[in-house]
């Protein structure tokens, strides 16, 4: 594969986006299908970074989309990675972790200590993510502790971090 290009999402990319991610979602076992209405909630939001929604394109065709947006845990703003989308063509050819890593470095600069993910065990540890029970982060949904991870981006910053996250109202809304 050639060059992968990543940048920020545009207004213009919103329904592009949308449909990457429902397609992207389509066959998962544990989704409600409903990605894509999150998204469209979250960049309502006030946890919405516009600097960590990002698109990956391949020759001028968006194919990947990632989403961090604002969380806390106790008293410090942290972030979610939520959802993470890759066109099932493009899948599988690290176009996910590109979009990961810029992610973080953006996420960094902007001064965001940690990031927590609620997916697969099996993927996100190749990023530095682990159970964010080791660090005494807690999620306020059911989900098996080895599924909810955190990472820490800003050096020395997540020994200080500790309870439970606290997504936005957006977040939590039920899809209809």
């Amino acid at each position: 594969m050639t060059e992968i290009e990543i940048r920020q999402e545009t207004p213009e990319d919103y329904s592009t986006v949308e449909n990457i991610v429902q397609q992207s979602f389509l066959n998962e076992e544990f989704s409600d299908h409903c990605e894509h209405l999150l998204v469209r909630r979250l960049r309502e939001s006030s946890s919405f970074v516009p600097e960590l929604s990002l698109v990956a394109e391949f020759n001028q065709e968006i194919i990947g989309y990632i989403l961090f947006t604002e969380i806390t845990i106790g008293e410090q703003v942290c972030l979610a990675l939520a959802p993470l989308a890759i066109l099932p063509d493009y899948q599988n050819h690290k176009i996910g972790g590109s979009l990961i890593k810029e992610g973080h470095l953006l996420a960094k600069k902007l001064g965001y200590p940690v990031s927590v993910v609620m997916g697969h065990a099996e993927y996100y540890p190749r990023f530095g993510y682990i159970p964010a029970s080791e660090f005494g982060i807690k999620s306020p949904f059911k989900v098996s502790s080895e599924d909810f991870l955190a990472v820490e981006l800003l050096p020395n910053t997540i020994q200080h971090i500790s309870g439970l996250v606290q997504y936005s109202s957006d977040f939590c809304k039920k899809s209809v």
